[in-house]
Formats: C-alpha cells, sequence, structure tokens
C-alpha cells in the first residue's frame, strides 16, 4: 500500500526529469573541464544518448541506478507497493536499454554507461571519463 495518495504519487512521478538531472550535469562538467567536446541528446542515433562524442564514436549514457537497474548497487530496490508494475517497468528499461546498445554498436559506435552512484566521487569520475574517451 502507497503511503501518499495516487494524486500525490502522479505530480511527484511527473517531476522525474530525463535530461538535465543531477548526474548528467555532473558528467557533462566534469568531461567538459577535462577538454572533451560533446553534443547532448543526438535524437538521431538510437536512445538518443545523454552525451555523443562523434569525433570519437562514442556515446555516452548516464543511467539512474534505479530506473535502469544497476546490478549490486544500494539504489537498486523494488518499490514495495505495486510490484509487479515495478518488475515489468524496470524489465521493459533494461530490454530497452540493450536494444539501443545493440543498435548503436551496429552503427560502429562504442557504447558506455555511467551510472547515478558513480557520480558521487568527483576525481573517480574523471578517472573514469578519462579511461572511456581516451582514444585506443
Amino acid at each position: 500500500m502507497d503511503i501518499v495518495s495516487p494524486a500525490r504519487r502522479s505530480e511527484m512521478m511527473g517531476r522525474i526529469r530525463g535530461k538535465g538531472t543531477k548526474p548528467e550535469l555532473l558528467v557533462r562538467s566534469s568531461a567538459h573541464r577535462l577538454g572533451f567536446r560533446f553534443r547532448l541528446h543526438a535524437k538521431k542515433l538510437p536512445g538518443s544518448p545523454d552525451l555523443v562524442f562523434p569525433g570519437r564514436k562514442i556515446a555516452l549514457f548516464v543511467h539512474g541506478c534505479f530506473w535502469h537497474r544497476h546490478p549490486g548497487c544500494p539504489y537498486c530496490y523494488v518499490p514495495k507497493s505495486n510490484i509487479q508494475f515495478w518488475r515489468e517497468k524496470f524489465k521493459k528499461n533494461v530490454l530497452r536499454d540493450e536494444r539501443v546498445r545493440t543498435g548503436l554498436e551496429e552503427m560502429g559506435w562504442r557504447v558506455a554507461v555511467i551510472w547515478e552512484c558513480e557520480t558521487a566521487d568527483p576525481d573517480a569520475l574523471r578517472k573514469k571519463l578519462k579511461r572511456l574517451l581516451t582514444r585506443k
């Protein structure tokens, strides 16, 4: 049973954004400070990656641990109400992520994911970005 009314829950869920989230802004800021230039939310690519590095052919997604099911993460939990709905929702999200990754890879793009919980440590985030974005 939910602890808030359906109207209030709807209002709360409606405030969840898909673009310009705090983790995304942290990744963008860090990448820019490191000297990497990118495009945002390329609509012509499958899944509209959060950051696109065209010269490197890298599509970078900043995934929320809750919504995209980061394995082993404490933020990756199932709400206690309406459990069946949430399990189906999460399953669809993960399947969509897999389809998007496959589509991008078939187009010759390298796909990388930075999880929301990884943005909490700025030094680790910078190191990961350098490793992901350095030409191989």
